[in-house]
């Protein structure tokens, strides 16, 4: 018996000691795909990797840490028909490079040669409103504010009345900030202002903690001025946005019940977005003219 035992405990020391040594052979494979995973991340551009698409990229949402992992849709909406002229799919994660490409693309459809875009504030790029205008093309986008300075009391670039004639900003205590020189910032040309007045101004402790306070000013800062008095006139273009591109994108979700896209990849998830804005697009033209209009329209 006792002779049985110690074979018995031989056995299973040995049935251990394989199953050990198969564990530490999983382990050292999990490893090296660790390893080789760590490495292609490093060598991504974005430092994304998408385990379920490739092409697919985290979004930036209201919801901090989110993890919405996907693609972001761009659409151009005509405001007397709500028809969805023009759209995009694209894994960038911000909008603020979408300004001029799709308002081209829906200038190209419309066949027209003036158009006014109008944008929520996640399209706002100095560059990009350059390039509408030089195409010929009126932008209205609302400037973000990018710091908590108003929130807290503090002066904020508003506040500041700018005067074309004198090329000078007029700060709210009164001092006129004189343009002093011109530099370059993220690729665009500013002009730096600023007074010497500061240190003994009254209010300096709701402006500036520094010397003085500077106001930049973007080359082609009139083009924001303009955007400003559209957005400060009787007829509120921002509400005009909300109620012309957000009814497409409401129904489409309507539609799709608020799911996933159903393919991967960019070049398949663009085709299954085509195939539901040419359905929206059908689906709103019966609407506007009826069935048989539609037909005449194709036949024409």
């Amino acid at each position: 018996m006792a002779r049985i035992d110690r074979q018995e405990e031989g056995e299973a020391r040995a049935d251990k000691v394989a199953h050990l040594a198969r564990r530490y052979g999983r382990i050292r494979q999990e490893i090296a795909r660790l390893k080789a995973m760590e490495q292609a991340l490093t060598d991504a551009p974005d430092g994304q990797i998408s385990l379920t698409d490739p092409d697919a990229r985290a979004m930036a949402t209201s919801a901090r840490h989110s993890g919405m992992v996907g693609y972001n849709v761009q659409t151009a909406v005509d405001t007397e028909t709500h028809l969805i002229v023009a759209h995009d799919e694209t894994n960038q994660s911000f909008d603020r490079d979408q300004l001029s490409p799709m308002a081209a693309a829906a200038r190209k459809a419309l066949r027209r040669d003036d158009l006014h875009a109008i944008a929520d504030k996640g399209y706002f790029s100095g560059s990009q409103i350059l390039a509408c205008h030089q195409a010929g093309i009126t932008t209205t986008v609302p400037r973000p504010e990018t710091s908590g300075s108003r929130a807290g009391g503090m002066y904020v670039k508003a506040d500041f009345a700018y005067d074309p004639a004198r090329d000078a900003y007029l700060c709210p205590a009164g001092e006129e900030l004189a343009y002093r020189y011109m530099r370059e910032e993220d690729g665009l040309r500013v002009g730096l202002y600023w007074t010497n007045e500061c240190q003994s101004c009254p209010v300096r402790h709701r402006c500036t903690s520094g010397k003085e306070r500077r106001i930049t000013r973007w080359e082609h800062e009139h083009l924001v001025d303009a955007m400003r008095k559209r957005l400060g006139g009787e007829a509120d273009p921002m509400t005009l946005r909300r109620c012309t591109v957000e009814h497409p994108f409401g129904t489409l979700k309507a539609w799709m019940g608020h799911t996933h896209f159903l393919t991967r990849r960019l070049k398949n998830v663009g085709t299954e977005m085509a195939l539901n804005v040419l359905a929206y697009n059908i689906k709103r033209v019966v609407a506007l003219i009826g069935i048989r209009g539609l037909m005449r329209a194709i036949a024409a």
